[in-house]
Formats: C-alpha cells, structure tokens, sequence
C-alpha cells in the first residue's frame, strides 16, 4: 500500500496549469498481475544462461572445466551451484571427461545449442540490427540533458538494449559519427575518473518518442502540442479511488512535453511535470527490446538525470501503465502496453531469438524422453489437486481440476 499526498499551490502566469500539483491524499494499492507476473518469470535465469554460454563458447577449444567455472558463480550470477545449474539444462549444456587421465568434468554446448548461438552471431552481425541498436542508444542518451551518460549507467542497460558484452570493442567504433567516449568530469569512490559515453551530435530525427508516432501528422499542424493520451491497462479486481481516477484523467488531459525536452524549468512537485516524468520512463521503457528492466536500473538513471525521488513516485503513481513484479529474485517494472496478458506483442528480432533459448531451457529430460518442463509443473500441479479430495476445499479444488482440464 502506498500513501501520496500533495499541495495546490497558487502561481500566476502564463504556465499556470503546468505549475499547479491537484493531486490530493489518496492510497492506491499494488495488485498482482499473474499474466505480467508470468511474463518476467519465463526469463528466469536466461541472463546468467546467456552469460555462461558466452563464457564457453569464447574459449579456443568451445569447452570449459567445471572448476574454471565454479568460481566465476557470482560474476556469471549464477542461482545455484555451477555443476546444478548446467544439469538444470541438459539440452544447452553438456557434461563430458576429456580422455586425458584424471582429467575434471568439462562443460560444452549441445548441438542445438550451438546452432541457435551461430543463428543469433549471424544476426547480430547484420547492418540493419547494428544501425537499429545504434539509434537506441543514441536516443537513451538523448534522454540526457548533456547527451551523455557514465558507462556504469549504460552497463545496467546493456541487456536490456541487447548491446553485445564487449560493446566498446566490437561495437561502438562501426559508429564514430555517433557516439565518442569522454570523461565525466567527476570521479568514483575510489578516486577514479569516471568515463562515459557521449553523443557527438543531436540528431533531431531521433527525437521522436514512441508516443508521438502514433499521433497522426495533422494533428501537429501549426507546431500545435496535443494532449497525447497514455494506455491505461488496470489488471482485473483493480480499484482505484474515484479522487485518484479524476487525478489520473486530468493529467491524461495536460499538453504532452516530449522526453527529448528539457522541462527542468517546471515546478518539480506539479502535475505537468510529472507527465513529463512519466513521458521520460514511457520512452525509456520502449526503447529496451523487452520492454521491461530492473526497478534499480531505473532509479540509478533517474537518480543520474536529477530525477530522484520523481521517477519513485511515477512508477507507484500510474499502476495502470507501469507493472511492479517481484518475481526471479528481483523488482522489474514492466511496461504494461507492450504486452497482452503474459504475450510480448511487438518482438524485436533478437528477443525471438531469446525466446528460442528460453524453449531450449524448458526442456528437460524424463527417462530419457525429452519433455517440456512446464507440461511436467502443470501435471504436478493437476496431480496436487486431485490428490486434495479430503477437507472443506474438496469440493472447490475439485471444481479448479474440471476448470484445467477443459
């Protein structure tokens, strides 16, 4: 349960309703999203898997000793043992003795495995996915007013832009006309320069934000700024206040500033400010291949940016548009929109490529058969209910088995 609270105040001049906060003391509580909840859930552990398969197929011979491995568990951010997780995935990874005497367990790929990894290296080496992975990132860092950000910001989002791991190698030098690393101008806790990323000119056709492509061209005749309106997509059994609905509908009804503005200059506590808050965390969000990230990945950047306490707040205040889901370990904001129920609609390329090692991983073998480990969570999950046929929920647990099963 979260607890807001606001003041009106009272400015007189021509930006009026952008300075007035009419927000009043409301509750607006968190309520599970199972579908979102689902979404975020099916990546488990495809990070720290991608990381290890990377790992290994890097190395001369394709293959890695276990204990070469075990140690690096907190930098693969493995969530078990190294030998458990691998046997976790016997269609990704396989276990083998070279014929050397006493020679330690060795870890390789599967054939399947590797083929998807030559499927997505091919991919990712092509023009149009380099020139698409270019333009977001020049665009996240058009989001800054300097037009530039520290790599330690840029490394949170790496994943989530789908940057390749050695991207300031193998990556940013195709595009000098884009981007040139720069110094910060301040140091780290230990007394280090700060390097970062900058962009080396604005590109006025790269700040566009996703919402204003969906706006018709007429209705920007003139330069005039319509009250572009965000999707609101409340979960089932979500209420909010009617004083809470006024609210959101009022600022639904604020003009539009677009993300790639600077809007400093508003009152920070007002309402149109945080409709370009919320503007700034909408492009972001959209910018990422699947559309949702780690809560702490967007407080560092808001933090960055001179956001604070702002990108906190819009993240709680519009649950209809941004989804809290405490699943795989972590807090990962989601952005509602983009998905139907549990389906990510719009795929990038490389998220289907994802999505096939994600179908790898759910494969496991059952007396040497190959079976789908959710087929094998949903008949224990059946054989649970069925075996339940004794206390009052007999006759409920009775009705969830029929309701599966047809």
């Amino acid at each position: 349960m979260v607890r807001f609270s606001a003041t009106t105040t009272t400015v007189i001049h021509h930006h009026l309703r952008r300075q007035i906060r009419t927000f009043i003391n409301a509750r607006v509580k968190w309520v599970q999203d199972p579908y979102l909840d689902k979404a975020v859930e099916k990546e488990k552990n495809l990070k720290p898997l991608l990381s290890l398969k990377n790992l290994i197929i890097s190395h001369p011979s394709k293959s890695l000793s276990l204990n070469t491995i075990s140690p690096l568990k907190p930098q693969l951010n493995l969530p078990t043992t190294a030998l458990k997780f691998i046997q976790n995935y016997p269609f990704i990874f396989k276990t083998f003795r070279p014929p050397i005497p006493l020679s330690t367990l060795h870890v390789k790929l599967t054939p399947n495995a590797v083929s998807l990894h030559n499927d997505e290296t091919l991919f990712v080496s092509l023009s149009h996915y380099r020139k698409d992975l270019a333009e977001r990132l020049a665009k996240l860092l058009m989001l800054t007013r300097a037009k530039r950000l520290p790599f330690y910001v840029i490394e949170r989002f790496k994943f989530d832009l789908g940057l390749p791991r050695d991207y300031l190698l193998s990556f940013l030098p195709e595009f000098p006309e884009y981007f040139q690393i720069c110094q910060m101008g301040f140091k780290d806790c230990n007394g280090c320069e700060v390097f970062g990323l900058e962009l080396v000119k604005w590109r006025k056709d790269l700040a566009v934000s996703v919402m204003e492509k969906r706006v018709i061209s007429e209705d920007f005749e003139g330069g005039k700024r319509v009250h572009i309106r965000y999707s609101m997509n409340l979960p089932r059994g979500f209420d909010l206040q009617k004083r809470v609905k006024n609210w959101a509908e009022e600022l639904q009804n604020l003009p539009y500033i677009s993300p790639y503005e600077d809007a400093f200059h508003l009152a920070p506590n007002s309402d149109q400010a945080e409709k370009w808050t919320v503007g700034v965390i909408h492009e972001l969000l959209s910018l990422l291949i699947s559309k949702k990230t780690e809560r702490e990945n967007i407080y560092c950047l808001g933090d960055y940016l001179g956001f604070g306490i702002r990108f906190r707040k819009a993240l709680v205040h519009h649950p209809g548009m941004f989804y809290l889901s405490n699943k795989i370990r972590t807090h990962t904001i989601v952005l509602r929109e983009a998905f139907n129920k549990n389906i990510l609609m719009e795929r990038h390329p490389l998220m289907r490529m994802r999505y096939k090692y994600i179908s790898l991983m759910n494969r496991v073998l059952r007396r040497g058969i190959p079976i789908n480990a959710g087929a094998l969570r949903h008949r224990a999950r059946l054989a649970s209910l069925k075996g339940g046929n004794n206390g009052k929920g007999k006759e409920k647990r009775m009705r969830q088995v029929k309701s599966i099963e047809t």
